[in-house]
């Protein structure tokens, strides 16, 4: 392709703005080879131009992330902008770079005009963070079972040997000095059973401590959830049904249940099937007397048999995605069930998913 430098009246070359960006400036063609890069593309990934303009594009992305890039370039060929788009690129060293692509292409020259923002920074901080976050919340949950459980487990034998030193005939106790005693073992015992008691309640109390219940309009919630994805929204081409006039609000965390919107949604938006544009059915109803959710998705789905008692702990994950985590259903659980809740999964692999949740009243 050949290179022009556009100028204005002043006699400013605009192909300086394209020469000395930082960022990764790109215009690739409709059969998938680059026609033309600044430098920063070529630092980056270690080979010198000519090497990147001979090859597929696709031979530089990671072998995971091919099939969502491919994609990507369908989508933008077809639905306009294509903002925020992350891939990794395997460098001439063997190393992996993550970057934020923004793109548009012009069908009449099929041609896209990309530019990327090298995150791989972003990317190492965010799974340290994440690291750090699953290490944390497993040690302490690990201690506060391990209280839970101490103090439990305290409770029977107390309660046994309160209830043995209730049965003794005091009557029949001549010595005044025996009979002393007894009475100072049933009052450490029974100190002892209110100390326990008093030691499980005080873990109840701090396990919901500032956690603030209060009455929350779901489609408040959900236009708040949807706000800060809007990019992701467009980008994956989702249809999102929400209906809430059976159950128009709910009694609940509002941290806690942004939280599960955001990582129900995303999850079913992430997990699509391939070639199929995702469509996710949110409703409310109220079955019973008992308040309910309802996300419908239908994207991968799950093997319930194969992965039965996995889908809601740390550190699973169940499909390959490279960003996978395990976290998100982890702590949609957590958040489900630290407020009396449940939350219950209908799935078939290749069919999608329906996660019910069930609140306290």
């Amino acid at each position: 392709m050949e290179e022009q430098a556009m100028s204005t009246g002043h006699g400013y070359k605009f192909e300086h703005f394209f020469e000395l960006s930082p960022d990764l400036l790109c215009i690739a063609g409709f059969d998938g080879y680059l026609k033309k890069i600044n430098p920063a593309v070529a630092n980056l990934l270690g080979y010198s131009i000519q090497e990147l303009m001979t090859k597929p594009i696709i031979e530089m992305v990671h072998p995971d992330d091919r099939d969502s890039t491919i994609s990507s370039q369908q989508i933008a060929r077809s639905s306009g902008p294509l903002l925020n788009f992350e891939n990794r690129y395997i460098t001439s060293e063997g190393n992996i770079v993550w970057l934020s692509w923004t793109s548009l292409a012009f069908k009449e020259e099929k041609l896209i005009y990309a530019i990327a923002k090298n995150i791989t920074y972003k990317k190492i901080l965010e799974e340290k963070r994440n690291n750090q976050l699953a290490n944390l919340t497993k040690v302490n949950n690990d201690l506060k079972q391990l209280s839970y459980t101490t103090s439990h487990d305290l409770r029977s034998p107390v309660g046994n040997l309160v209830s043995l030193l209730e049965m003794i005939d005091y009557s029949k106790i001549t010595d005044p000095e025996n009979l002393k005693y007894l009475e100072f073992i049933k009052m450490a015992a029974e100190n002892l059973r209110k100390a326990v008691d008093n030691s499980v309640d005080q873990l109840i109390k701090k396990d919901q401590i500032n956690i603030e219940i209060e009455e929350i309009n779901l489609n408040e919630i959900l236009n708040r959830v949807l706000t800060p994805i809007k990019s992701f929204i467009i980008n994956s081409n989702v249809t999102i049904k929400a209906e809430f006039t059976a159950l128009e609000t709910i009694k609940f965390n509002k941290a806690y249940l942004e939280s599960i919107f955001l990582n129900l949604i995303t999850n079913s938006i992430k997990y699509a099937q391939p070639g199929l544009s995702p469509e996710i059915t949110i409703t409310s109803n109220r079955i019973n007397g008992i308040n309910q959710l309802v996300f419908s998705d239908n994207g991968l789905g799950f093997d319930l048999e194969k992965f039965k008692g996995k889908i809601f702990g740390l550190n699973q994950t169940f499909h390959d995605a490279s960003d996978s985590k395990g976290i998100g259903l982890y702590l949609v659980y957590n958040h489900v069930n630290n407020l009396g809740g449940r939350i219950t999964l209908d799935s078939k692999v290749n069919e999608g998913s329906t996660f019910t949740i069930f609140f306290k009243d």
